[in-house]
């Protein structure tokens, strides 16, 4: 069964459909994760380099949101036995195949702003 296949028996199926789409959300909720796991796609960084990558989010917030990525399995926290400590997240497999949905977004936001925008130009 095709991936084309599984999305149109899983839309009949309305309370699976709505439990995967609640699931999916509630995962992504929240200002930063996007952009954290967006910053996370391309490799491997560390706290101050994915604060840096993402402006204006606060230490305080870019924590919180790390913890909440991990628990949900889409990130992991990496402790390398250096010194200083070493500690660097990545993606783990689930949030690298989020990486297509991410494209899709992006995809979809390109076109999204550009039709908006010459909607403003043409009105």
């Amino acid at each position: 069964m095709s991936t084309k296949d599984k999305y149109h028996s899983l839309k009949k199926c309305s309370k699976a459909y709505a439990l995967a789409i609640n699931d999916t959300v509630n995962v992504i909720s929240g200002k930063w994760k996007l952009s954290i796991i967006g910053a996370l796609s391309c490799g491997n960084k560390r706290f101050t380099e994915i604060q840096h990558s993402i402006e204006s989010i606060t230490p305080r917030m870019l924590s919180k949101e790390l913890k909440e990525l991990e628990l949900n399995g889409m990130i992991s926290r990496n402790i390398f036995n250096t010194k200083p400590v070493t500690i660097e997240y990545s993606l783990t497999e689930s949030g690298k195949r989020f990486d297509k949905v991410l494209e899709e977004m992006i995809t979809w936001g390109l076109a999204h702003r550009k039709a908006n925008l010459n909607s403003l130009v043409h009105n």
